[in-house]
């Protein structure tokens, strides 16, 4: 039976450089070293963090019960308030965000001074997103992900928007939304800003998906990037398998085909990639 293993899988550039900043702190060793969030969608990494001392907080008012140190700032970014509280209580911080993420940031900043409404194409609850609204001015600030959304938009004709995307959203429905909205009458500046490596990722899933009899994707199950890599290989094959661990992977139903594609979300570890395309060769 062959075997793909998509080249783009694994950690990105953003999450690879935020995991070992962390790391790096925490070697260290000198003070308390902690990270806003769980520093990727991964519990492997994370539990190994813990057991080296470092932990995630969630939320800002935790600081004040906490020996003062470091806090390092996931890849996925925060809004402003979230920096200034940091410092005002007296730990410094160690910013990580993605420099992708970090542009929309300012993007997102600039046209909000310039009293354009900002609309952020991508998941509402998801952290990345979160800290981008915290860089424009609430009352005009939209977040949408379906048709339905785009379709109920009804600002005034000639509205300046400008449009942003969380950088793991699929770039197809990116583009389907924007056609939709181009068509209400508005003043828009379409930014793509879909991470070149997601944008690869997902096409390369694609097509190995569409070449083989059964397609397994890897990563957390919190991962948005990771869930969309699924999304988008259940459409090319029927046989698409979300696993977090090789621990999760049931080889009986791989027992009667002939060949297997394997990707996986942008906080997987080369380790976790490793173990299953090995077991994969191996058992079957």
């Amino acid at each position: 039976m062959g075997v793909i293993l998509a080249k783009s899988a694994g950690f990105c550039f953003g999450v690879k450089r935020a995991v070992d900043k962390v790391y790096e702190e925490a070697e260290k060793n000198q003070v308390p070293v902690y990270t806003y969030g769980p520093i990727i969608h991964n519990e492997e990494v994370v539990n190994d963090l813990e057991k080296r001392g470092v932990h995630a907080i969630l939320d800002t008012s935790e600081l004040k019960d906490l020996q003062k140190g470091i806090v390092v700032i996931r890849s996925h970014g925060v809004e402003k308030g979230v920096y200034d509280t940091i410092k005002s209580e007296g730990f410094t911080v160690v910013d990580a965000t993605c420099p992708f993420v970090l542009k929309i940031h300012r993007i997102v900043e600039e046209y909000s001074k310039k009293d354009y409404h900002i609309i952020i194409i991508g998941n509402d609850s998801h952290p990345e997103v979160e800290g981008i609204k915290g860089w424009s001015d609430p009352a005009k600030t939209t977040v949408l992900q379906t048709r339905e959304e785009a379709e109920k938009l009804n600002f005034q004709i000639g509205e300046k928007v400008c449009i942003v995307s969380q950088t793991t959203f699929n770039y197809n429905k990116f583009q389907e939304l924007v056609e939709i909205i181009q068509k209400k009458g508005y003043d828009i500046v379409v930014l793509n800003t879909i991470c070149n490596a997601t944008e690869e990722r997902q096409t390369e899933a694609a097509e190995i998906a569409s070449e083989v009899d059964a397609m397994i994707v890897i990563g957390g199950r919190h991962s948005s990037n990771t869930q969309k890599l699924f999304e988008i290989c259940k459409k090319e094959c029927e046989n698409t398998y979300y696993i977090q661990t090789l621990d999760d992977l049931d080889m009986s139903v791989f027992q009667s085909i002939d060949n297997v594609g394997i990707t996986a979300g942008a906080s997987t570890p080369n380790k976790i990639i490793e173990e299953v395309q090995k077991n994969v060769r191996s058992k079957l």
